[in-house]
């Protein structure tokens, strides 16, 4: 199957008994059982449901893995991928990482005496240099948040088994139309489906796929200890959501790719940050891995002062946390996704008061620029 039909026929794409074409939202919390500790393959909507059951399923196939889970956040998801260690271990983490994960690693993962350590990981020695004896997890972001800074998969797949480690992918930039990497070896894929999967900023939810057995079970145990699941209402959403995630992918490639190059050329721009420009660092990385480059740019105006004037006189940009939806959203990572990061570590990684952030949505590519053009003339 083509990717973009995965999109619509993958997993379970409608009711046998009705001949809907819809999955129906299973809006129960419990199960009648033929007898007592026999059910029919669902008993409580915590351990699962049938409509959360067809969005784990194409959420499996779209990873190329074998097993999905659906998580009530994105965090929700990291969390319960982080419960899989135990006190003493240690993670070494992208250094550019989403605000929420950073927060959850450094206040409340170092409550259990989880040790981590951030790191450039699109540099290879820097990665391995960061390993200890007690490293368990190799944990990436590419493209990453912010910053989009691209790591190397198969380089990552080669540390994680010379030191026996767990890979983990957050995949939520690229999107599983855009880039696989289970293809590439890592042991957990993980998105904010929040952002793309759902793409029209009317839900909240976190994805996990795996390939091993074994490990899926693991997290399946974690995910109902902790009762982190997503309701069927929510659950039905994302599959619509996947349904066109292929369209709406090619569309705001589309016009992230022109969006990128005018402001490459801006006067007014210090710097862009686009995986799809030639001039970036892991461009040729991003071209071998993935099927395309996606919708974030980010761009430093040099200071908060400039970066206040263009958000201004926005008019389509929506100034909003979150990202990947339809409407282009913008903002200021600084004050707004990564306020939650010290300042000092902040102006170490590049995330700096004049870095504006952009979630290229569908609209007319020409309206765009001129929206951004309006605030950087």
């Amino acid at each position: 199957m083509k990717r973009k039909t995965k999109m619509v026929h993958g997993g379970i794409t409608g009711d046998e008994r009705t001949g809907a074409v819809s999955v129906p939202i299973y809006q129960v919390s419990t199960y009648r059982q033929p007898e007592a500790g026999k059910h029919t393959g669902y008993e409580y909507s915590r351990t699962g449901n049938p409509t959360r059951h067809a969005l784990e399923t194409v959420t499996a196939e779209l990873e190329n893995g074998n097993a999905g889970f659906a998580f009530a956040s994105g965090m929700a998801a990291i969390t319960t991928v982080m419960m899989l260690l135990k006190a003493g271990d240690h993670v070494v983490l992208t250094d550019d990482v989403y605000g929420g994960t950073y927060r959850l690693t450094t206040k409340v993962l170092n409550r259990i005496e989880l040790g981590h350590t951030f790191v450039d990981t699109s540099d290879i020695a820097a990665v391995e240099a960061a390993i200890q004896p007690n490293t368990k997890m190799l944990y990436i972001e590419t493209p990453t948040n912010p910053l989009l800074k691209v790591t190397d998969l198969k380089k990552m797949k080669e540390i994680a088994d010379k030191y026996n480690l767990l890979l983990v992918v957050d995949n939520t930039f690229a999107t599983p139309y855009l880039q696989n990497p289970l293809d590439f070896g890592a042991d957990i894929v993980l998105h904010s489906a929040t952002k793309y999967i759902g793409g029209h900023s009317d839900v909240v939810s976190g994805l996990v796929a795996v390939k091993d057995e074994q490990l899926a079970e693991e997290i399946h145990f974690v995910q109902n200890s902790v009762g982190a699941v997503l309701g069927p209402q929510d659950s039905w959403l994302l599959m619509r959501g996947i349904k066109t995630l292929g369209l709406r992918m090619e569309a705001i490639e589309k016009n992230a790719n022109k969006i990128a190059a005018y402001l490459d050329q801006h006067p007014n721009v210090e710097k862009v940050y686009y995986p799809g420009l030639a001039s970036h660092a892991g461009h040729d990385v991003a071209k071998q891995q993935a099927e395309g480059f996606g919708g974030m740019i980010a761009f430093d105006v040099g200071s908060g002062e400039k970066a206040d004037q263009v958000l201004s006189r926005a008019d389509y940009f929506t100034l909003a946390e979150s990202l990947g939806a339809v409407e282009s959203l913008i903002s200021i990572p600084a004050r707004m996704t990564h306020a939650s990061i010290p300042k000092d570590r902040r102006e170490q990684l590049g995330i700096t008061d004049g870095l504006i952030r952009l979630s290229i949505g569908i609209e007319d590519v020409d309206d765009l620029i001129e929206d951004l053009a309006k605030g950087l003339d």
